[in-house]
């Protein structure tokens, strides 16, 4: 069993082999990455002084290669901007990054990629991605048996979508009215609402029993990385879109082929590795590996170190868990990719997944299974009931599934509590500008559109050649 430690903020590593044996070594010395080499900037790990350090010019300088980064460098360099872009860790994609372990693709926490998304749709090609789609429906498992849930518009699964153990028909009428609203009305409609949190409004709805309690909440708290319904319904509304709108799916070859796919559509020599950035204002940012003037600076790192360098108000954020297991067998007798949840709640586990099922190239040998849970959790401390809980959601024993790796991300995604602003301003002025989701919406399409906007925002100071104004 390898448990990795939380990597965001921290070294990531990996206590190899088993309980007894707690020798630790660095992750990337045992783990390889699926990415090619990129350019590491020589001092990057520090031999060289401040004072002995180069001094580079460009015009844009992007501090952090995550979506956000990625994304407001590609926009930049378009618009006719020499960009460079500067990235403490070893490879690009933040808090989206696949690792090989013993044959068997991880992502760093179960990541999907909603095709749907317009910025992805905009920045990235969806043939190259090579999606491997998850069915449009969820298993909800009970005590009184597993019911499957399915989007009547995309094939069968009415009939189970009808059983009384995932909520009354009257209910199920509620939700599909407030549902229409959310997917086909204006999007600055959803964005204007009543500021509430999405439980209030749900009870506004007359959504309030078991497919509220069985379905919604414990698929929303995977979403949303809290499960006391307190986020604001403003971008809850968003994601129940984008769920109706498009098919959660994952690149055949790992979510790193995202960050990838964008960092290959940057100039030559733009993207500088292991290079950690140690000040930075609009005109300047310093690092071991030297200093780099610039006339407009983008700081698209994680929320907290954007708000460390920027001086703005951290945000709060919320953790999660994944836990990976290799099976000798998919637990789902038909293999089909799904979503399962507990309607019971008997355990720590808020989603599953069968991730092989959707994309095989995942676990070649048996089958990947995937458990996220709530908050920041020691794999050796939630293991035990990870696997109870787990062997009451796939109604099978799973003592003889192999614990491979444990990702406790502390802060995957920004809390959306109300009050919210789901645009923030990206300009802080004086040439020093942010990006991230946290100027969004905590997704993927949050990054990559506040990337974009970002972007806009430089080459309008700078008075370059207009850049299409990104629609979020």
């Amino acid at each position: 069993m390898r448990e990795v430690a939380d990597y965001l903020g921290n070294p990531a590593a990996v206590s190899r082999a088993s309980y007894v044996d707690s020798r630790v070594v660095d992750l990337f010395s045992t783990c390889s990455s699926r990415r090619r080499p990129r350019q590491t900037e020589p001092g990057g790990a520090g031999n060289l002084t401040l004072m002995q350090s180069p001094v580079h010019t460009t015009d844009v300088v992007v501090v952090g290669a995550g979506l956000a980064g990625l994304a407001a460098a590609r926009r930049a360099a378009e618009a006719g901007l020499d960009v460079v872009v500067l990235e403490a860790s070893d490879a690009v994609g933040g808090r989206v990054r696949t690792d090989a372990v013993d044959g068997v693709l991880l992502d760093r926490g179960f990541q999907l990629v909603n095709p749907s998304y317009p910025a992805v749709r905009r920045l990235l090609d969806l043939r190259a991605l090579s999606l491997q789609q998850f069915a449009a429906a969820v298993v909800v498992a009970r005590a009184s048996g597993s019911y499957r849930l399915s989007d009547p518009r995309r094939g069968r699964g009415l009939v189970a979508s009808l059983a009384g153990a995932t909520g009354s028909l009257r209910e199920k009428a509620a939700f599909a009215r407030y549902a229409v609203v959310c997917s086909y009305g204006p999007v600055s409609q959803l964005r204007d609402r009543p500021e509430l949190s999405y439980g209030a409004a749900l009870d506004a709805a007359g959504v309030h029993g078991q497919l509220r309690r069985a379905v919604l909440e414990p698929f929303l708290a995977g979403v949303l990385g809290e499960d006391r319904q307190e986020t604001s319904r403003r971008y809850v509304d968003l994601v129940l879109r984008s769920f109706a709108r498009g098919v959660p799916s994952l690149p055949a070859a790992g979510i790193q082929k995202l960050p990838d796919l964008l960092a290959d559509g940057l100039p030559e020599g733009s993207l500088r590795l292991s290079v950690r950035a140690r000040e930075v204002t609009g005109r300047r940012v310093v690092s071991a590996g030297g200093t780099w003037r610039a006339r407009a600076v983008v700081v698209a790192t994680d929320p907290t170190t954007a708000s460390e360098l920027c001086g703005l108000s951290p945000p709060r954020m919320r953790a999660l868990t994944t836990l990976y297991f290799r099976a000798g067998w998919s637990p789902v007798p038909d293999r089909r990719p799904l979503l399962h949840l507990d309607g019971d709640r008997r355990g720590p586990v808020v989603n599953s997944a069968v991730v092989s099922d959707a994309a095989p190239a995942y676990c070649r040998n048996g089958s990947l299974v995937a458990a996220t849970v709530l908050g920041a959790a020691d794999g050796h401390e939630v293991e035990g009931q990870v696997r109870r809980h787990l062997a009451l959601i796939y109604r099978t024993a799973v003592e003889p599934w192999e614990l491979i790796a444990t990702y406790p991300i502390r802060e995957a995604l920004p809390s959306m509590a109300p009050p919210v602003t789901l645009t923030r301003r990206v300009d802080l002025g004086d040439g020093l500008f942010v990006a991230g989701d946290h100027r969004e919406t905590p997704s993927m399409q949050g990054a990559l559109a506040s990337g974009e906007r970002a972007a806009h925002a430089v080459v309008a100071s700078l008075g370059a050649p207009a850049a299409r104004d990104p629609v979020a």
